[in-house]
């Protein structure tokens, strides 16, 4: 009953899910390009990350299930986030940002699920569709901070090795996503090339799906005829 009221609130006040979603990671995107590497700058974007936890759990929850499924990886993932900020805790952060990146595979698949139904495309799903894309990027910034976590010394920054902070790992993630590539940031290690390439291929692919799709709602040409409109 409990969940069931939580659902029903947060779609109230995200009417529009998928909009609110990429705004929220639009300015994520920002703070991370113009929050300053400090204390007070973690902060923000800790609490930009708070707010797009909310609006990824309001996205998906679509149905109990889902709802409750992204709310048991979501709590978690704010919880030891915020530990490992208190505390100062590296270890605490990595696990909040391995159930980020398991509340966000989740949130791209359904995303993906709800974009490409066979039915008419929506702003909606439009939105779901930007908001995918973005999410790949987040979802990988997290994977690449957790193998700098466990494989110290993965990445090669700015020339001298070390471990990625998250802002610069979201910034690497995206430039790996749109393939762009500036290589002030290089992966050293086998588990961080791999991930690279992995999320290479992924927004390739999901370019030309995404394309397919939107292709494939309007009719072939053939099924005009010249006494329709």
């Amino acid at each position: 009953m409990a969940i069931r009221t939580t659902r029903e609130a947060l779609s109230r006040i995200f009417y529009q899910r998928c909009f609110w979603l990429f705004f929220v990671l639009l300015t994520l995107i920002g703070a991370v390009s113009f929050v300053p590497a400090s204390d007070n700058g973690r902060l923000v974007l800790n609490i930009i990350n708070m707010f797009l936890l909310i609006a990824t759990v309001a996205a998906v929850g679509r149905t109990t299930v889902s709802f409750a499924m992204a709310l048991l990886l979501s709590i978690p993932a704010m919880w030891f986030q915020y530990l490992g900020l208190w505390r100062d805790d590296d270890s605490s952060l990595a696990i909040s940002w391995m159930f980020s990146a398991a509340l966000y595979f989740i949130t791209v698949a359904y995303l993906l699920r709800y974009v490409f139904q066979p039915r008419i495309m929506t702003p909606d799903k439009l939105f779901g569709a930007a908001s995918a894309y973005l999410l790949i990027g987040v979802l990988w910034a997290y994977i690449y901070a957790s193998i700098g976590f466990f494989y110290p010394q993965s990445y090669l920054v700015v020339g001298q090795p070390g471990r990625l902070v998250y802002a610069d790992a979201l910034y690497f993630s995206i430039t790996v996503l749109t393939s762009t590539g500036f290589g002030d940031i290089t992966p050293l290690t086998r588990p961080a090339r791999g991930m690279c390439m992995v999320e290479q291929i992924t927004g390739s692919l999901f370019v030309a799906i995404l394309i397919a799709r939107l292709a494939g709602v309007y009719p072939p040409r053939e099924s005009y005829t010249d006494d329709k409109p």
